[in-house]
């Protein structure tokens, strides 16, 4: 009988070789350069279930990047696989465009239930294209309608694959439209060289600056726009009195406050949205990925006195793709009742805490932060130089999110080291461990599991990930062993 995947670890039984040997190099002939994941994880995915993927030569996987975050809950979860066999079998349209449907309706009231309490009683929602791109672009467009503004407020960092775009480029709606990019506050490589919470307040006091002084060059924006955690700028949480001060800044002047949960949201960090942590009422809320249940979804919930006229936009053709919006539906409901936000951040704290190891036990792992399950591990190389400049003493961020090598002592920073993070993501893969790499230095190691991801799988991830580093860091000559 053929083992069960998504259950217990097993990466020995074989698979069906039903894919062809030649299919990567055929792909490598027929695509573009832009295969990001798939020269970086050259396996053939044939089958999966939960956590686990089975590849065509037989090799099975635990996949830590989910998706980029789409699978809150794993591979085929069976309420999903439900949810889109029931639309098939209905004979609804699978393409209503923006009309109204049930599947829709039935979508909309489970994500109100989901929205956070000061949003949801005042909420509207826009559809729009089905990526996280074309949802930001759609946020920044409602916040030039309500404010008559065009520049938006973005940080240092932010932007993920055509995201980072958008936001470089003028928006076809407005051509004087511009980005300004501001310090976005961490512990170990903050901007000010200094962590903690005087890095927290300099970065808030950098942000009112710049709102307020006439000699900026900035004028007020029609938005600002921030990840709670950053994602795809390396694993980075917000601390949560930052957030509080930036919503503070942004309504103290009439400037909306869009909250970026395209890769955080669903439960991901522990809370179903991650703005929650702060106790932050954001005035628009951008969300793809995980909402879509694996399927391409996007949405933009704003309050309903922002826009005082919908701006003129191209009609997209897929805004009511029936099958994500089921495939959503079911997500939704499932994660918020089976409580897996509460879920993730237990188990989330757990690795976190287990994976401090990792800095005592390498020298080449510079920090371990994250919140939930949305964790990095950033590496660094152990013989650099510390970074210039820095004269402060960096310390764990608040609620335990982050923690640097020996907190408190004032350790600078060491270069990054994106070579050794794609040699730790190598050894991963021939462990049977797919996680993802990223950072605004390419030097961190992320993990996105699914929050069905159990107890024993977990334990599994970390046995794999700390042998992976401990093989990458010997065959580099960093050795093992933490610097005193």
């Amino acid at each position: 009988m053929k083992p069960v995947l998504g259950g217990a670890v097993d990466d020995t039984a074989p698979a069906p070789r039903s894919a062809p040997e030649g299919i990567p190099r055929r792909q490598a002939g027929r695509e573009s350069a832009a295969r990001t994941y798939a020269r970086a994880l050259p396996i053939v995915p044939v089958r999966a279930r939960g956590l686990t993927i089975e590849g065509a030569d037989g090799r099975r996987y635990l996949d830590c990047l989910s998706g980029a975050g789409t699978l809150a809950l794993g591979h085929n979860h069976p309420v999903v696989l439900e949810a889109i066999r029931t639309v098939l079998d209905s004979g609804a349209p699978l393409n209503a465009l923006d009309l109204a449907t049930p599947v829709k309706d039935a979508f909309l009231d489970e994500l109100f239930r989901t929205l956070p309490p000061g949003l949801a009683g005042q909420a509207r929602v826009r559809f729009c294209g089905p990526t996280g791109s074309e949802a930001v672009e759609t946020a920044w467009a409602l916040a030039r309608a309500a404010t008559g503004r065009s520049g938006l407020l973005a940080f240092t960092g932010a932007g993920r694959g055509s995201t980072a775009g958008v936001l470089d480029a003028p928006s076809s709606n407005s051509h004087d439209a511009r980005v300004a990019r501001l310090p976005y506050p961490q512990d170990y490589r903050c901007p000010f060289g200094v962590g903690g919470e005087h890095g927290v307040d300099l970065a808030a006091r950098w942000t009112e600056s710049l709102l307020d002084a006439p000699g900026s060059g900035v004028p007020l924006p029609a938005a600002m726009l921030v990840e709670p955690v950053q994602s795809e700028g390396g694993v980075i949480p917000a601390p949560d009195s930052w957030l509080r001060r930036v919503r503070q800044l942004t309504a103290d002047r009439s400037v909306p406050l869009i909250v970026d949960e395209i890769q955080t949201g669903v439960g991901r960090t522990g809370a179903f949205w991650a703005v929650e942590h702060s106790g932050v009422t954001p005035d628009v809320m951008v969300l793809s990925n995980a909402i879509g249940g694996s399927l391409p979804l996007a949405v933009v919930v704003y309050r309903d006195d922002l826009v005082t006229r919908e701006p003129g936009a191209p009609a997209d053709a897929f805004p009511g793709n029936q099958l994500a919006m089921a495939a959503g539906t079911a997500t939704l409901a499932h994660v918020r009742e089976n409580a897996l936000a509460e879920r993730a951040a237990t188990l989330g704290a757990r690795l976190l805490s287990q994976l401090q190891e990792l800095l005592s036990d390498f020298a080449c792992v510079g920090e371990v932060r994250g919140r939930g399950l949305m964790i990095g591990v950033e590496l660094v190389d152990p013989d650099g130089e510390g970074e210039p400049g820095f004269t402060g003493t960096p310390g764990a961020a608040e609620d335990g999110v982050a923690a640097s090598v020996e907190p408190g002592n004032g350790r600078r920073p060491l270069p990054a080291a994106p070579g050794l993070a794609a040699a730790v993501q190598q050894e991963c893969l021939r462990r049977g461990l797919i996680v993802g790499v990223g950072g605004r230095h390419a030097g961190v190691v992320q993990l996105l599991p699914p929050l069905t991801i159990t107890d024993e799988q977990a334990a599994a991830v970390l046995d794999r990930l700390a042998d992976a580093v401990r093989a990458a860091a010997r065959c580099r000559g960093g050795g093992t062993a933490a610097a005193p």
